[in-house]
């Protein structure tokens, strides 16, 4: 079977075409050494250099331990985007089954959507043993997508205090807790303190528990020194409750956000990573080290996309 040509995906996103969305997850989802050239090639033609700037979709990874009704909440958060006219495309990091390597639950299986609605993109995709809480080929096709979709939606595996990639890959990260679970405790002691740009208490209909767990959780960030991350409780049973507020505050964090800083940062870094996952410690020594090639990213064109900068980096270390 023939690959679809990667830059003519591209073309595609750029002029608006979201029908061109399942093409562009198979594609990428092509692990195949085959497939490397055409996956560099539509990032590329997505990238801000050729775009003359970062791409326009909003991308807000929602992350969470698993029962904490992400879905749910996310059938609610498309419903209220729609209703404002934004087009969304999900992208639901399922555990991976081990007998096939696929997704467990499958496209469509968990977040309720109207499928004739050609402004909504839901793709399941398999975790791939990755404790990180993304697949490998995520970051990929939300940089992709970004560029056709006004709303992109990363929703990650429930691994616990292991979803640290999803930071890296979202310009609004969305942590959604439980209320009297155990899940504000287990936050306030891990790691993933540091990665919300907004905390979400899901269940609010349980009153006073998920009320405390709200009081709970903005007291820990103020003993950290953070009062600007919002704490918002909702409900996604009929009828939904603090769903306007939360679309709110996604997008007020959008609003302030140096989005091509962070974007410049994330695609460095995940150049430098995947470098170093290719080629190893000797590949970073023929560079003078990790310091060294992190000095020759920021020197890069700050508009070059992963694979380029990949390649600039095997460059040099070849020519070292």
């Amino acid at each position: 079977m023939s690959l679809p040509d990667g830059t003519a995906l591209g073309e595609r996103l750029r002029s608006g075409d979201r029908s061109v969305a399942p093409e562009v997850l198979n594609l990428v989802e092509n692990r195949s050494a085959a497939a490397r050239p055409q996956i560099a090639a539509l990032l590329r033609s997505v990238s801000p250099a050729v775009l003359g700037g970062e791409a326009k979709g909003h991308i807000v990874g929602v992350t969470g331990p698993p029962g904490a009704g992400k879905s749910s909440l996310l059938s609610e958060l498309i419903r209220a985007w729609r209703g404002a006219g934004l087009s969304v495309a999900v992208l639901a990091v399922d555990p991976s089954s081990r007998r096939s390597g696929g997704s467990l639950l499958g496209d469509r299986a968990r977040i309720a959507f109207d499928p004739a609605d050609d402004g909504v993109f839901i793709r399941s995709t398999a975790a791939a043993g990755r404790l990180g809480g993304l697949a490998p080929a995520t970051r990929e096709a939300a940089a992709a997508l970004a560029t056709a979709f006004d709303i992109v939606v990363v929703e990650t595996v429930g691994v616990g205090q292991s979803e640290t990639d999803v930071a890296e890959v979202a310009d609004t990260v969305a942590v959604v807790v439980q209320p009297a679970s155990g899940d504000t405790l287990q936050f306030l002691k891990s790691g993933i303190m540091e990665i919300p740009d907004v905390l979400i208490v899901t269940k609010s209909d349980l009153g006073e528990v998920a009320l405390r767990a709200r009081r709970d959780l903005s007291a820990a960030l103020r003993s950290v020194g953070d009062r600007e991350t919002p704490v918002v409780a909702v409900s996604s049973l009929s009828p939904a409750q603090g769903i306007d507020d939360l679309v709110t505050a996604v997008a007020e964090h959008r609003r302030r956000l140096d989005l091509a800083a962070r974007r410049l940062a994330a695609r460095r870094a995940t150049a430098l990573a995947d470098f170093a996952a290719e080629h190893g410690e000797q590949g970073l020594r023929a560079l003078g080290g990790r310091r060294a090639a992190e000095r020759r990213l920021a020197e890069a064109n700050p508009g070059a996309d992963v694979p380029s900068l990949v390649d600039l980096l095997a460059l040099e270390a070849a020519s070292a």
